[in-house]
């Protein structure tokens, strides 16, 4: 096995550099040259029109000739890049005998240095190399990269390149520095970037810098939504907003897979409430979000769905600005969105749906205040939200109100997870089909026309447990079932 490559960032501002070959890959090589501030010269027989381009414009110089290694006099490194071999292996011989360095294009045999994989954040640079071996693998972890890494990132290099005199001077100590960055980057200076608080970032960083600030660090909340229950539905910011957490408040119905994403060694309380076993109340969930933030703990309050979807994120945010506890907001997948795509139900329709309402139904006091000859009303989707224990009481006002008793209905059980159920019917048969298949929380209730979709439409998961009313639309063909 070789030994490993040496990683180097090479400031090549004002410096020329040779690319060798006039295609597609050297216009690549060239056009990512010309973003660090390089003097490129190509050599090449013919130029592709941006290259050309390029030259016309006076960005690059070209001599229309094949390489000769009198090329390589005024050069700091050179690309090799012309898809053929035997003119690679002569450049990198030439460059050798010279002790330049030289990339050949994916020929790390004759390559002296390797150009790796970037990601890119303002100043901030991340560089993958598999030392020329495998530089697929090394593309693949930079795609990840790219996406756990905000744009928020940008701007704390760009901060920290602009008072870096002014942090040796206050720190001219390594260990000294290493333990301020620590304490502002632990601190909220991330956050208000990230929610473009740019102002108020900087003002942060310089009362730290200064020793202004307060010597306790304060804590903050973030109000996190963890979808449906499949840990792919998880946005970025979510992760990333967990994966930063000291404290962690989590629903009952959080899955076990995105939980198993947070900070290992956060502290894990689950507060959830359920119906029939035990709850938390709302008031010991603001206490338990306040006293860990005034201890200076970075806290996520992580819920099942979205926050703002009958999830009780208002009260939340409502009570942390009251108490000067400074938070941010991460939506989630609601569960009527997942739950229906899941399911191959789309809520809204041209032939049968053009509105969606979401309803919640837990209790029989929610029942009674919603607007029932307005969801009665033909060509909607309704999604009913905690609607297992209610089911009777929805019927008969739904019925009583005009709706038609073979409206279909999907009950979607689990919505996301391995083990989702989803069951169809009419709305006449509602709470006894739930009833002889003993539908449990997390349920969905779908009613609507579109409702009637699942079965053709079906594609994760066990098909749907019985039938529907066919729906009025264009003849569906059957189900083509593929990997998800």
């Amino acid at each position: 096995m070789s030994a490993p490559l040496f990683p180097l960032f090479a400031d090549l501002q004002g410096r020329q550099v040779l690319v060798v070959g006039g295609g597609a890959v050297a216009e690549r090589k060239t056009d990512a040259l010309l973003r660090t501030g390089a003097r490129v010269r190509v050599v090449a027989p013919t130029l592709t029109a941006a290259l050309a381009g390029w030259h016309a414009a006076g960005r690059i110089a070209w001599r229309e000739a094949v390489f000769e290694p009198t090329e390589l006099d005024d050069a700091w490194l050179v690309v090799a890049a012309t898809g053929d071999r035997s003119v690679n292996r002569a450049v990198a011989a030439a460059a050798e005998a010279r002790r330049l360095l030289a990339n050949v294009v994916d020929d790390a045999t004759l390559s002296s240095f390797q150009v790796p994989a970037i990601v890119e954040r303002g100043p901030l640079q991340v560089a993958i190399s598999s030392g020329g071996g495998a530089p697929m693998l090394a593309r693949h972890l930079r795609r990840q990269l790219e996406t756990l890494l905000d744009d928020s990132w940008a701007s704390l290099a760009a901060l920290f390149t602009r008072q870096r005199h002014r942090i040796r001077q206050r720190f001219p100590r390594t260990a000294d520095r290493r333990r301020f960055f620590e304490k502002v980057l632990a601190g909220p200076l991330p956050r208000l970037f990230r929610q473009q608080l740019h102002a108020q970032a900087e003002q942060h960083f310089l009362a730290a810098l200064d020793e202004t600030a307060a010597q306790t660090r304060g804590g903050t909340v973030a109000v996190v939504g963890a979808g449906p229950g499949d840990a792919g539905l998880l946005t970025l910011n979510a992760l990333r907003a967990m994966n930063e957490a000291d404290v962690i408040l989590h629903d009952r119905l959080v899955s076990e897979d995105v939980l198993r994403l947070g900070r290992r060694d956060a502290t894990y309380l689950e507060v959830g409430k359920s119906a029939n076993g035990h709850s938390t109340r709302q008031d010991d969930i603001h206490a338990l979000m306040l006293e860990h933030a005034r201890a200076g703990k970075r806290v996520v309050r992580l819920k099942g769905g979205d926050p703002f979807v009958f999830g009780r994120g208002g009260e939340e945010l409502e009570f942390l600005r009251a108490h000067g506890i400074p938070y941010e907001v991460v939506p989630g997948i609601t569960a009527a969105v997942a739950c229906a795509a899941y399911a191959g139900i789309p809520l809204t329709h041209r032939d049968h749906a053009q509105a969606v309402r979401l309803v919640t139904a837990h209790c029989k006091d929610s029942l009674d205040t919603l607007d029932w000859a307005a969801l009665a009303q033909e060509r909607q989707t309704l999604a009913v939200y905690m609607g297992v224990a209610g089911l009777e009481g929805l019927r008969d006002r739904l019925l009583a109100h005009g709706r038609a008793p073979s409206t279909p209905f999907a009950i979607v059980e689990n919505g996301s997870r391995r083990e989702q159920r989803v069951l169809n019917g009419t709305l006449a048969d509602l709470p006894e089909t739930a009833r002889s298949h003993q539908v449990r929380s997390p349920a969905l209730l779908i009613l609507g026309e579109v409702a009637a979709l699942a079965g053709a439409l079906h594609w994760f998961g066990q098909p749907p447990i019985g039938t529907a009313h066919p729906t009025h639309s264009r003849n569906l063909p059957a189900p083509t079932l593929q990997a998800a």
